[in-house]
Order: C-alpha cells, then sequence, then structure tokens
C-alpha cells in the first residue's frame, strides 16, 4: 500500500488512536490514515451481538464508561448519547453473596452484626494495625489489608489477585488495589463518578461515528510492522501498540496478563440477577461471571434464553490479547529503558506513544480518551500549526489527561 497523501499514520483503533485521528482530521483538516491488525476497529471496547441471543456482548470483557472531566464528557457526547446505567458488582464467598465495593452491607454482612459507620471504621482500623506505617510503595497486600483489614482482604481480594495475576499478591504493586474504594455508608455503585453509563446503542456504532470522517482512511487486517519500512521518513506516526514489541524487545519483555472467555447459553430469562459476580476463592477457576443483558435492561431481549461469560486470567503470550500490565519491579526496570528509547523515537523518527499498550498502563476508557486529547493539544496541533518539533513538550508517554 501506499502512505502518499496522508498526513499521519495512527497505529491501532482503539479509544486512543481513534480520539488522535478524529481531532486531527476534523480539527486539523489533515487526512489521517488508521492501522488496525485487528478485523474489527474500537480495540478492546468493541461489542457485538451475541448470535444465539441478540443480546449485545463486549467481546472484550465489560466496559463501561465513567468520569467526573465535563470536558472529557463533552467531547464523548459528540457521537453518542449514554443509559444511566450504574454498575454494580458482587463477590462470591464460601457461598455467600456480598456487595463490591467493600462498603458498610459487605462488612455488617461478613462480620454477622450491624455496625454504624464509627464502629466500622473502627473494626477495620484495629484490624488493619498490623500493617503499621505503610512504605512508600507498598505491595498489594500491604495495601489491602492497611484500606479493609486481614480478614475481609483474605475473603474478598487474596485469592482472587492470585488468581487473576498468578502471582504472589506481596510481589504485586498496591496500587492495582489502591484505585477501589472502601466506603463505610450503604453506598455500593461500582465507581464514584459523575457521569456513568452505557453508549445508548452500543459501543461499536460509537466508535463507527468517531471514525467515519471521510478524511480518515481505516485499514483493518494490516499489520503496521509489515508496513513500517514503508513510512515516508519524517512522517508522523501515533504507535499505540505494545511498547516492547515496537523496540524487538531490546529492553526485555513488559509482563502482561490476558484473558479467556467461556461463552454459555443458558435456558432462563436471568441467570445471576445482576451483570457481574467474581469469585473469591482460588478453587473456582475462573475469576468472574458475567451476564450481559443486565447491561441494557431498557432494552427487549427475548425472555427464554441469556448469555454469560466467564473470565480465566492467565499470563500473556506473543499471540494473545495482552490487557492488564503486571508492573513487577523488573518491569518497571524496563519501562524505564522503552520511556528513554520513546524520547530518542520522537525526536529523531517523529513518532508518539500513547494508549493502554504504547505506555505499558492500565487506563479506563476515559483516562484514554483525555490522554489522547491532551497529546493532541499539546503534540499534534503545535506540530502542524507551528512547525513545532513533535518532542518539544517533555516525554510522550508521560501525557495525562
Amino acid at each position: 500500500m501506499t502512505f502518499e497523501g496522508y498526513d499521519l499514520v495512527v497505529v491501532g483503533s482503539g479509544l486512543f488512536g481513534l480520539t488522535i485521528a478524529e481531532r486531527t482530521a476534523t480539527e486539523l483538516d489533515k487526512r489521517v490514515l488508521v492501522l488496525e491488525r485487528r478485523d474489527h476497529h474500537g480495540g478492546n471496547a468493541y461489542s457485538e451481538v451475541d448470535p444465539d441471543t441478540g443480546i449485545e456482548v463486549h467481546r472484550y470483557g465489560p466496559h463501561i464508561f465513567h468520569t467526573s472531566n465535563e470536558r472529557i464528557w463533552a467531547y464523548v457526547n459528540r457521537f453518542t448519547a449514554f443509559t444511566g446505567y450504574r454498575h454494580k458488582a458482587f463477590t462470591l464467598y464460601q457461598g455467600q453473596v456480598y456487595p463490591l465495593p467493600v462498603n458498610l452491607a459487605t462488612i455488617c454482612q461478613f462480620f454477622g452484626r450491624y455496625l454504624t459507620p464509627d464502629e466500622a471504621r473502627a473494626l477495620i482500623a484495629e484490624q488493619a494495625a498490623e500493617i503499621g506505617q505503610l512504605p512508600p510503595d507498598p505491595s498489594h497486600e500491604e495495601k489491602g489489608i492497611s484500606l479493609v483489614g486481614r480478614p475481609l482482604y483474605d475473603a474478598f481480594f487474596r485469592g482472587y489477585t492470585a488468581k487473576q495475576w498468578q502471582t504472589d499478591p506481596k510481589e504485586l504493586p498496591g496500587s492495582v488495589i489502591a484505585r477501589l474504594p472502601v466506603r463505610f455508608d450503604f453506598n455500593n455503585r461500582y465507581f464514584n463518578d459523575t457521569y456513568e453509563g452505557l453508549p445508548v446503542d452500543g459501543y461499536t456504532a460509537w466508535l463507527s461515528r468517531m471514525a467515519a470522517d471521510p478524511r480518515i482512511d481505516l485499514r483493518l487486517n494490516t499489520d503496521f510492522f509489515e508496513l513500517a519500512d514503508a513510512i515516508p521518513d519524517g512522517t508522523p506516526v501515533v504507535y499505540t501498540g505494545p511498547l516492547d514489541r515496537y523496540f524487538r524487545y531490546r529492553g526485555g519483555r513488559l509482563g502482561w496478563r490476558t484473558l479467556d472467555f467461556e461463552r454459555e447459553v443458558a435456558p432462563v430469562r436471568d441467570y445471576q440477577g445482576t451483570t457481574t459476580i467474581n469469585y473469591a476463592e482460588e478453587s473456582v477457576p475462573f475469576t468472574r461471571n458475567v451476564e450481559y443483558r443486565h447491561m441494557h435492561p431498557e432494552r427487549s431481549y427475548r425472555s427464554d434464553r441469556t448469555v454469560l461469560v466467564r473470565e480465566y486470567s492467565r499470563s500473556a503470550g506473543d499471540q494473545d490479547e495482552p490487557y492488564y500490565p503486571i508492573n513487577t519491579a523488573g518491569d518497571r526496570d524496563a519501562l524505564r529503558t522503552y520511556r528513554m528509547l520513546a524520547r530518542q523515537e520522537t525526536a529523531e523518527r517523529n513518532v508518539l506513544f500513547g494508549g493502554r499498550l504504547g505506555t505499558y498502563q492500565y487506563l479506563d476508557m476515559h483516562m484514554a480518551i483525555g490522554s489522547a486529547l491532551a497529546m493532541f493539544e499539546n503534540r499534534i496541533v503545535p506540530y502542524f500549526r507551528d512547525r513545532r518539533p513533535l518532542g518539544s513538550t517533555g516525554p510522550t508517554t508521560d501525557d495525562k489527561e
């Protein structure tokens, strides 16, 4: 294929890549070529209709859009309206179902008695006292016990985490658990953000509108690495694929977790009564069961069957889809090397690195969009309007929303 006539090449059509492409086309009147190695656009947010039930399923696991950022919310509403869905999750432990995140209902149910908010705080503080002063870089276990105490941590998080990461929680960073809230009231919303919901007609429809500008040329089933040498020197590239793959693993392989999905169609209208139930015990091989019909109660799905998807976590190989960065000490050492190489590549070859894979960060959807908007405003706009070098404002891998 030819790259002539394109002002920008974007590698990957997830939310980060599509945001860059859409902004560059519509705001700067530039032609953008988007290369996508999969057979669909949208990255891991891609959704499709299950052929046996008619229920919309998220191919790569459930995605719920949420944000408190007014600018991001205004941006995404250009392409879709959102339902009023509010995500609630539960965990199954020793035959009992408990609400997550940990809240006052979870605490009262687990300890078998009613506790006031102050009594619950005091109990958790007593049970967390074994940790003492947290170190500057606490482990998952240290951070988890400091948040909920050892009894709740051992019940709901230790086994689930060991299953999810197949790594001793003592070896994982505390950031893995730090983002989960702990509440001393009966609020059982999973997210705290101001805005939350699902695109009314699905993620694929939303993302298709982002790519609909005629100045955007989206090529599916196209591997960037098979074409990279043909891209004219100096053509700006935004790369959102795996960071270590781009540099041919010269700094070592970054660790990722992937997911396997097991689909089942059950001959009932409602199998589990909610979207997501986690399975906390290590003796159960899967991490959670997702019943997708509950994401869209406003839709008239058929009443005689429902679709369930169980998720199994394992280490990602070269041919697997990477989902979650493991982020061990070795990974962090390698990442420092890759960030240095990324800065050099930006300065020498006009390549910017972004998105979850391109920065080795776990990014929720709103974070990916916010980071892309920041890159567009701080890098892409000055490059095209002011002829400023792409790397003139600092490390590309550090752009935040």
